[in-house]
């Protein structure tokens, strides 16, 4: 099967509603697709705004508690700072667009689009690395994807990457999804670029690095879309444009599982690692952490020992899990002050430290993070769509689990479970 109007959904890791507010000069095709399209000012993400189970969010319009992905990474303490990410689309709870669009017989593609290993995509090159000493980024790559795509886009565009560095990796998949649009015309094509994500996490929101990175963005979206007009397509293609959180400036570290160990709630090995035998565990998301607690005659001294720690904001309660739609195996959530973050390290001199700009670029030393919580004062993200099926408009705001089900409306297919989002009827075109 054929669609007539081909879908594109391009994600800009890390785009804010502050950037189109405020810099739109800087993305001169994301402006184009705004003039005729629709603008969805503010886009109210989950909890936490985390990449993962942000991005399975827009593609099941659902929240964490019912899709699954609560979180980037797995509760693997014993592995210390390389736990296994939730890559593959298998831990998945609920259908996907991929999996509706492929029930339907339409030729889908994807491009580093998180939680996509091993699923039925017709071409796809799945967002992995390699965190085992025994393997490497190529038999990672190939296992979870498309395995003879992955082969050709790699013989014809690896010289453009640089292993999983940025913007080479970014500049990588948009050769493929360039080549795939025009050779292949997928009706249902889907691209992650974390190019500005990955700045920064390292130079800060604002920074020159950040703009730049910006403003490589938008190159690649005016490339996927010249894509489509040497494909003969453009006209007929829908475009979605989208983010999945936005990002805080940062200068503190808050290391609970330090504070927990002194507790003797928790054991370091003479590894340094987290023994599994854990009686209360902190699970980062960085703006924010996960605490599980085995043992519940622990929880009200956990509370209250935790109020007390410098950066903490809020600390959410059982019934605030079930509010928030997130992880219902977590004790509660604790939510940090702007400018401070979580990691789940231990063997620190202090519970709370100022981070070190020497450490930059280093695993979990950030100039800025997000995974907070959504609904903060100038934290959302924002969404565009443009093409004929869309109206020309301007919505004030939306929420991430609303996209999938407008998305549906784009491909002619419905979810079968129920959404906890609704489609955006206001951006169809009827």
């Amino acid at each position: 099967m054929v669609l007539t109007h081909p879908l594109v959904i391009v994600s800009f890791d890390a785009l804010g509603a502050e950037d189109v507010a405020q810099h739109l000069e800087m993305m001169p095709n994301l402006a184009q697709l705004i003039q005729r399209g629709a603008h969805v000012k503010k886009v109210e993400g989950i909890y936490p705004t985390l990449t993962y189970p942000s991005h399975t969010s827009i593609m099941t319009g659902v929240y964490p508690a019912k899709h699954g992905i609560v979180n980037n990474t797995k509760i693997q303490p014993e592995r210390g700072d390389s736990p296994d990410w939730y890559w593959y689309a298998k831990d998945i709870q609920v259908p996907t667009l991929f999996d509706l669009a492929h029930r339907k017989g339409l030729k889908t593609a994807a491009f580093l689009w998180p939680v996509s290993a091993k699923a039925p995509i017709t071409w796809n090159i799945a967002e992995i690395f390699p965190n085992r000493i025994w393997t490497n980024q190529v038999l990672v790559s190939f296992n979870a994807s498309t395995p003879y795509f992955m082969f050709d886009m790699n013989r014809r565009f690896g010289q453009l990457r640089n292993g999983i560095k940025q913007p080479n990796l970014d500049n990588f998949i948009t050769a493929a999804a360039v080549d795939t649009i025009k050779n292949k015309k997928p009706d249902l094509l889907a691209i992650h670029l974390v190019d500005m994500d990955a700045h920064r996490h390292q130079f800060g929101v604002r920074s020159a690095e950040a703009y730049a990175a910006l403003k490589r963005l938008d190159a690649h979206l005016g490339e996927l879309m010249a894509a489509t007009k040497e494909a003969g397509n453009f006209e007929n293609t829908n475009f979605v444009v989208l983010g999945d959180h936005f990002q805080i400036d940062v200068n503190h570290m808050i290391h609970l599982n330090q504070l927990f160990a002194e507790q003797g709630w928790l054991v370091v090995t003479d590894k340094g690692l987290i023994d599994g035998d854990w009686r209360v565990l902190a699970k980062t998301t960085d703006g924010s952490t996960y605490v599980y607690i085995k043992d519940d005659s622990l929880q009200d001294k956990v509370r209250s020992i935790v109020n007390q720690v410098q950066g903490v904001e809020t600390i959410y309660q059982p019934s605030d899990l079930i509010k928030w739609h997130i992880n219902p195996e977590a004790a509660f959530i604790i939510e940090a002050q702007n400018g401070y973050f979580f990691t789940d390290e231990v063997n620190r001199s202090a519970v709370v430290e100022a981070t070190d700009d020497a450490d930059l670029g280093t695993s979990d030393r950030y100039k800025a993070v997000h995974g907070f919580r959504p609904d903060k004062s100038d934290y959302q993200t924002t969404l565009v769509l443009a093409g004929p099926d869309v109206e020309h408009i301007t919505i004030e705001d939306a929420r991430l689990v609303d996209e999938a089900p407008t998305f549906a409306k784009f491909l002619d297919v419905e979810f079968e479970n129920v959404l906890d989002g609704i489609p955006l009827e206001k951006v169809i075109k009827k």
